[in-house]
């Protein structure tokens, strides 16, 4: 499994829309391979971060597949997003 998670999730998505989105809604965005289904991208999150994930939506775009993950509310978005890299 340590493999397999490093391969679904890429790396952090950062925009100022992401940006909002984790300060307001408590989401993080992550570039992930375009393989990868919702129920691994949301096990991957929670195996890398300890965290618990709410919900996972998905966007193809013209440079791979963006997925947006939404925390439980006893996890912040902006403690995993240093983890990940944001900041």
């Amino acid at each position: 499994m340590t493999n397999l998670r490093h391969r679904i999730l890429l790396h952090a998505y950062v925009t100022e829309k992401s940006m909002d989105e984790m300060e307001r809604q408590n989401k993080l965005e992550f570039v992930v391979d375009h393989r990868a289904t919702r129920a691994e991208i949301k096990s991957a999150v929670e195996a890398t971060y300890s965290c618990k994930v709410a919900k996972v939506n998905i966007k193809i775009v013209r440079s791979g597949k963006i997925a947006t993950v939404r925390f439980t509310p006893d996890f912040s978005a902006e403690d995993i997003g240093s983890r990940a890299g944001v900041f």
